[in-house]
């Protein structure tokens, strides 16, 4: 009896979930016949309001089992009246829900098929006005998609985002969504992988809109830029709103190179940065890069300006203890630097837009100071050797096989190399540049000119020491070349000097036009 009792209950039971079963499918069916969601004018309707758009389709069709949905081909935004493209176009899209998520107002997932969203500049486009919905989507999948930002100039492309994946979790307005995206940037050229959280959308200040994630930057081509190439790959993480996305990360650089250099260099950084997403403005808090045995800190802002157009770079550098040639070996063609030694700098470069060659439209003031200097090029330490022997008054008198091996011995050395650079339209114009070669002390102004490395600096030369105390000193096989106008001077006399020529050819001599060549030069410091 107790068996037939508990059987008789389990069939109720059984029997009590069918009819609920029925129940339910009959009060989805009711609500259905009501207001089908997936009726044409129903999904046009809900299309229009979330995306603010006049809205037209080539072909609708519903689906019923196994699940409710329906499927759109030709589908077209157009956001504003008489608008250039349209703001969004999808060759299919397919909406798929279930019966049950009909009554908790939930789509299980819609695909996109040849979507592109055409974006047109930012200072043309007028607002949306969306309207929150109920409805939230388990999944979104838009691989093979594209954007577009257009540009105000008729003879430029639109920059075009390329996407390979798109995948989206949760869409909705209760809560934020999950995603993951495999994207082609378009400039610099590279494939970017991004994961993480976006939203709620904040239809009162879009900037105000939270994001985060992560991302993987690879295989970016920087020959896109003009004067410089190598391949970078980046790794960080972003979190944030869009009006101010903090960012923070990594970047690696192995073939980095200026174009007018033949000495590809591995360049590193770790950077802290944020990003206004509203305006495309970057700002960087503190870059830490490395290359060779070289440091350098930077800070700025890649932003448009207040009153125009286009980004304009701002940046300051500062590196403690350089290797000045490692600065120069980005820039020389040679196998050697020009110079070796420590230097110490700090400069604030401007790069605006336009079209200009970068050395062209650069903008830069600094300083500088060589600690200790030694030439590499023959002839250039050849000049600096002469200046130096001529002021300290040696003489061509050891002509013996000793003398002979001291030829390999290190060239004079400049010491205490300091001054003011300012760069303007490819010419860097020094002020107050002044150094120190063994007997002589040095101060020179002039120019030397970026682009096809002429040299022209004029200043004077302070002989620091008499000949009669010239007892020692380093040397090299071009100090027997003695210049006999140097070797007449007397200690604190002053002479009129410059350096011309080329990077390839410079000439140093006297500078016999100079009618204030009495002017005094600060002494040498006692220290040294």
């Amino acid at each position: 009896m107790r068996q037939q009792g508990s059987r008789s209950r389990t069939r109720n039971i059984v029997i009590l979930i069918v009819i609920a079963i029925f129940l339910v499918i009959a009060a989805v069916s009711f609500a259905v016949s009501q207001k089908w969601p997936f009726a044409e004018s129903q999904v046009l309707q809900d299309l229009r309001v979330a995306s603010d758009s006049h809205v037209q389709v080539r072909s609708f069709r519903q689906t019923y089992f196994p699940s409710p949905g329906c499927i759109i081909e030709g589908l077209v935004f157009h956001h504003e009246p008489g608008e250039a493209k349209p703001l969004i176009t999808i060759q299919k899209l397919t909406i798929q829900g279930s019966y049950l998520g009909l009554l908790a107002l939930r789509v299980s997932r819609i695909t996109a098929e040849g979507l592109l969203v055409s974006i047109p500049p930012f200072d043309t486009h007028s607002k949306f006005h969306t309207t929150p919905s109920k409805i939230t989507i388990a999944e979104i999948v838009a691989n093979g998609s594209a954007v577009e930002f257009g540009t105000d100039n008729p003879d430029k492309k639109p920059l075009r985002f390329d996407i390979h994946e798109a995948f989206f979790q949760n869409v909705g307005w209760q809560g934020p969504m999950t995603y993951r995206v495999k994207v082609h940037n378009p400039e610099p050229p590279g494939e970017v992988i991004a994961e993480g959280k976006f939203g709620v959308w904040n239809r009162a200040n879009a900037g105000e809109t939270p994001i985060s994630g992560e991302y993987k930057f690879e295989q970016a081509d920087l020959g896109v830029y003009d004067g410089i190439s190598g391949t970078l790959s980046s790794t960080g993480k972003f979190e944030g709103k869009l009006a101010h996305i903090d960012i923070s990360g990594t970047t690696d650089t192995p073939d980095f190179k200026v174009k007018t250099s033949s000495h590809p260099v591995r360049l590193t950084s770790q950077f802290s940065a944020y990003v206004d997403a509203t305006r495309g403005d970057t700002f960087l808090n503190h870059v830490d890069v490395d290359f060779l045995k070289t440091h350098v800190v930077a800070q700025g802002s890649i932003a448009t300006p207040l009153h125009g157009k286009g980004k304009t770079a701002l940046v300051d550098l500062r590196s403690k203890n350089a290797r000045i040639q490692d600065l120069l070996l980005l820039f020389v063609e040679a196998k050697r630097a020009p110079m070796s030694g420590s230097v110490t700098l700090q400069a604030k470069a401007e790069i605006p837009p336009g079209d200009q060659p970068f050395l062209k439209k650069l903008k830069m003031q600094g300083s500088f100071g060589l600690a200790g200097g030694v030439f590499s090029n023959p002839s250039t330490q050849g000049g600096v050797d002469k200046l130096s022997a001529g002021a300290r008054g040696e003489k061509d008198k050891d002509k013996d096989k000793d003398e002979e091996k001291n030829d390999s011995d290190p060239e004079t050395a400049l010491t205490d190399l300091e001054g003011q650079v300012n760069v303007v339209d490819g010419i860097a114009r020094f002020s107050d540049l002044s150094f120190w070669v063994p007997g002589a002390h040095a101060r020179v102004e002039g120019t030397y000119d970026l682009v096809n490395y002429k040299i022209d600096l004029r200043g004077r030369m302070r002989v620091d020491t008499k000949i009669s105390d010239t007892t020692s000193g380093t040397k090299s096989f071009l100090l027997r070349m003695i210049d006999p106008i140097f070797r007449k001077k007397k200690k604190g006399e002053v002479v009129p000097v410059k350096i011309s020529g080329d990077y390839d050819h410079p000439t140093f001599g006297l500078d016999l036009g100079d009618k204030e060549a009495q002017k005094k030069l600060p002494r040498k410091r006692s220290s040294q």
